[in-house]
């Protein structure tokens, strides 16, 4: 699979995703910080199936 995550998106996707997943041992403690393993994923992966579907890149082809 091609990625289609620029580094920007990767980066924001991360701490995005690092964050909501912290609110599950602090903050709330609820496991709707588990929604942060979404970004998170997608982030480390570079490939997110929505960007895909919608024909999105934030990747300029000549970098990734």
């Amino acid at each position: 699979m091609t990625s289609n995550i620029g580094t920007w998106d990767r980066t924001l996707r991360i701490v995005v995703g690092l964050a909501l997943i912290s609110l599950v041992f602090v903050g709330p403690q609820t496991l709707w910080g588990l929604l942060g393993l979404i970004p998170l994923v997608t982030g480390l992966a570079r490939v997110c199936p929505a960007y895909r579907v919608a024909g999105v890149s934030t990747c300029a082809h000549d970098r990734c």
